[in-house]
């Protein structure tokens, strides 16, 4: 506006008590009267109330100001609600300036003639501001419906399949080949000992040949490699690692498996047996389908070999010996991470004798032991073949502990008395003894298999204080004891129940979609009570483990609030709108540097050749003015930031 005469209206809230008994309304208004270009003042109790927004509103329609002063809380309250009443009112919203006189000035400052004095200083840069704020119009843009799940757990499952079967088209990315995450391995699952695989085997066949399989894109052995845009128009670049064979056209014959000529250590069974190079992940996975391991395939080698393609029955086409890495693009509306939890490195753990001694087990290397597709093949056995006569389950290993992980994983000690009750049914001689600091079994079911071990004549339970309190040895004659504060107590077995902890590659994640991770490196969730499953990044949810420890259940019902989330939200045919407060590049003056494109934390800059200048896309630019401050030849302008309004508002402050 320069230096023309500018209609200015502020707008003074009392908020109550919270502002007036430390500001006066009246000293702002007769210092006002003194600011350029005589702005009108008014004060309101309330302005964020009905009766107050409605005031508001009808003398905004009355004056007809050029620009509007709001005085009041923080804008992250209630800036939209008054950019709101200047709509209504005829205005464009982006010809205001608020002024947080409450959470800055009233509640900080003691002495009632400095915080009057810091808020009329405040208003006055305000004004100066608002008087060169130019209006903007917000662009509308139609979302995309569909989602990325990524996770294939019980959590994205339940999530995948429900979305498709309200119609949404969902690209389902899993890492490893198979979709049930951890409790498919499982043989039962706590607290009612259900089969696991059978209690899964519903879902995941709904899942891959049910009626609305066709919406599920199901992308196996991959990952998320890049995203760029936002909420309602993400798009999603994944990279594929090769299968070798086809998931459409595999009968699962296994004719292939016995051909292979090469063996390795099968990482899903805990490296406790051996697979071919070509193979299933354990018996009954789904999809039934092996998979090639190409740096065990005799072909890594520099050998010649086709055994396994020679032998399926299905056709040359089946095992592609040639296939390599693929990167596809999907365009999204929403992003649901499932991407579930692992278990705390129990041999980080001093004394508890993993990965050092035989017969000590971590919980996943027992639940496979335990499982009918196990290495075992569900029988419990000592390294010597042997069942063993006692066995020691030790509880908190590496949880409750500063030196390792603070909190309380939860599903542990539920996941002990299932191992209670399944040591007991299997073997009924064997004696079993549970080390414990704390018992933690909430709910209305999980009592039952606690009190299943409490009264077990062959179960006991000893507690120690602190995990340095214990220690897992060997006695002269090489077997096992659990060694507390002295008290030396022999063991055939020994199975550590760690912390649970987020799943690999959550960091990477993390930095990505730029959702924040909580200090022991779960995702943040936007409010752990009235958000959770929503992220601090809009329009990515967050469901089961990977946001903290769960079991099944509670997992899956994350899933589906992530699903209520997306269909209330991205709706087909809806439009979204988009902020019209971003970056824009004057082309003559940008050095070609580059500088603002690897500075840009949304990706939305990119470098045009022909022009020799950089571009920013303005559907992308999320306004943060990263790119305005690091750009050397001062090129880049941010909309409702620019320089000029910003030394106009310091300019205000300090006359």
């Amino acid at each position: 506006m320069g230096g023309d005469s500018v209609k200015i209206g502020i707008y003074f809230c009392n908020c109550g008590s919270n502002i007036a008994e430390k500001i006066s309304s009246d000293a702002v208004a007769e210092a006002a009267g003194f600011f350029p270009d005589s702005p009108y003042f008014t004060t309101v109790d309330f302005i964020c109330s009905e009766d107050g927004k409605l005031k508001f509103e009808e003398s905004l329609k009355t004056e007809q100001p050029d620009r509007v002063v709001v005085a009041a809380c923080s804008p992250r309250d209630h800036e939209a609600t008054f950019r709101r009443c200047l709509t209504n009112a005829g205005i464009n919203p982006y010809l205001l300036q608020m002024v947080n006189i409450r959470e800055q000035i009233a509640w900080v400052t003691e002495d009632p003639a400095v915080a009057t004095a810091k808020a009329i200083v405040a208003i006055r840069g305000a004004l100066f501001r608002v008087r060169l704020q130019q209006p903007l119009e917000k662009k509308q843009l139609e979302v995309c419906p569909d989602a990325l799940v990524i996770g294939a757990g019980p959590a994205g499952m339940k999530a995948a399949l429900s979305l498709a079967e309200a119609g949404r088209s969902v690209v389902l990315v899993e890492r490893t080949p198979f979709v049930g995450g951890l409790p498919v391995r499982f043989d039962e699952l706590f607290p009612a000992l259900e089969c696991a695989p059978c209690m899964l085997e519903p879902l995941m066949g709904d899942l891959l040949h049910g009626d609305s399989a066709g919406k599920v894109e199901l992308l196996t052995m991959s990952e998320l490699i890049e995203v760029t845009g936002f909420y309602g128009n993400f798009i999603a670049k994944i990279r594929q690692k090769p299968r070798h064979v086809s998931l459409h056209e595999c009968i699962g014959c296994g004719e292939c498996v016995e051909a292979c000529p090469a063996t390795t250590m099968n990482e899903f069974n805990s490296n406790a047996s051996t697979r071919k190079a070509i193979d299933f992940a354990f018996a009954g996975v789904l999809p039934n389908a092996p998979f090639l391991l190409d740096e065990a395939c005799v072909r890594s080698k520099g050998e010649e070999c086709r055994a396994c393609k020679d032998a399926c029955p299905m056709g040359e086409d089946v095992v592609d010996l040639e296939e390599v890495e693929n990167v596809v693009e999907r365009r999204i509306g929403s992003i649901i991470l499932a991407t579930g939890a692992g278990l705390y490195d129990a041999s980080r753990v001093v004394g508890m004798g993993m990965g050092t001694l035989p017969d000590v087990y971590d919980a996943l290397q027992f639940e496979r032991m335990l499982s009918s597709t196990g290495p075992t093949g569900g029988e419990i056995v000592t390294s010597a073949g042997i069942p063993p006569s006692s066995v020691a389950i030790i509880h908190c290993v590496g949880s409750l502990d500063s030196e390792h992980q603070p909190y309380c994983s939860g599903i542990c000690c539920q996941y002990a008395f299932k191992f209670n009750h399944m040591i007991t049914a299997k073997l009924p001689g064997t004696s079993i003894t549970h080390y414990h600091r704390e018992l933690v079994v909430p709910g209305k079911e999980a009592h039952t298999l606690f009190n299943h071990a409490a009264r077990n004549k062959n179960s006991s339970m000893k507690r120690y204080d602190g995990i340095r309190d214990l220690a897992v040895a060997q006695d002269g004659a090489g077997r096992l004891q659990v060694c507390v504060k002295g008290e030396a107590a022999p063991a055939d077995m020994v199975v550590l129940c760690p912390a649970v902890i987020p799943a690999e590659g959550g960091d990477r994640l993390s930095a990505m979609l730029d959702v924040s991770c909580d200090s022991s490196g779960f995702f943040r969730e936007l409010h752990g009570r009235m958000d959770a499953s929503q992220s601090t990044m809009k329009g990515v949810y967050l469901a089961g483990a990977c946001q903290e420890p769960m079991d099944a259940r509670s997992a899956m019902l994350e899933g589906m609030a992530c699903v209520g989330y997306t269909l209330a939200g991205l709706q087909p045919g809806r439009t979204i709108e988009i902020e019209p407060i971003s970056a824009e590049v004057d082309e003559t003056r940008c050095a070609g540097c580059r500088l603002c494109v690897s500075v840009c934390p949304y990706h939305a800059i990119s470098f045009n050749l022909e022009h020799n200048a950089s571009n920013i896309n303005a559907v992308l630019c999320r306004g943060c003015g990263t790119c305005v401050t690091a750009c050397p030849a001062g090129a880049i302008t941010g909309h409702h930031f620019t320089n000029e309004q910003i030394m106009a508002e310091i300019e205000g402050v300090l006359k």
